[in-house]
């Protein structure tokens, strides 16, 4: 499959069947994160994959996981994070975000969902995962097999604004 076509394809998936997910697909999503950009290379991000009862449990209590049976936290490490000398904005969020995307196309293409997760406490999270200071949770990809139908690839066409609202050439 084309970039493009797996781009429109994936979707976020708010409800999982109970197979797990192979070892040697999380394997190539993990992967899939090891090889994302990153600022000056840093690679200031960590990950930590979430599979068993006792995990997901703890993390339900910090976000909804519509019942994956995986989910990777993924958190900036604000001590190894690149900065821009001009204004000191911080790369680590931007570098996990990259990471995260890295891994919801990689599991589309393996024919997994997942969903990209923001709305979660993060006080919970730190505590129950003991995450040092220099950790921040940034966001949680929820992935497994999906339990409903995907959205049609064309949604695009009406969901987004036109390339042409999106897009500037020299000036705005």
């Amino acid at each position: 499959m084309d970039f493009i076509t797996l781009a429109k394809t994936r979707c976020s998936i708010r409800s999982y069947t109970e197979q797990k997910v192979e070892p040697e697909k999380l394997e190539k999503i993990l992967e899939a994160a090891h090889v994302a950009p990153t600022a000056a290379n840093r690679q200031p991000v960590r990950l930590i994959a979430v599979q068993s009862t006792e995990g997901l449990a703890k993390l339900g209590e910090a976000a909804e996981l519509y019942g994956a049976p995986l989910a990777i936290i993924v958190c900036a490490d604000h001590s190894k994070a690149w900065v821009r000398p001009f204004d000191h904005k911080q790369s680590g969020d931007i570098d996990a975000s990259i990471l995260t995307d890295h891994m919801m196309l990689q599991a589309a293409e393996l024919g997994l969902g997942s969903v990209w997760i923001c709305y979660f406490k993060p006080d919970v999270l730190r505590r129950a995962f003991a995450l040092p200071d220099h950790l921040e949770p940034v966001n949680i990809l929820a992935v497994g097999y999906a339990g409903e139908a995907p959205a049609p690839p064309e949604r695009h066409s009406q969901a987004r604004i036109p390339i042409s609202e999106l897009v500037s050439y020299e000036n705005l």
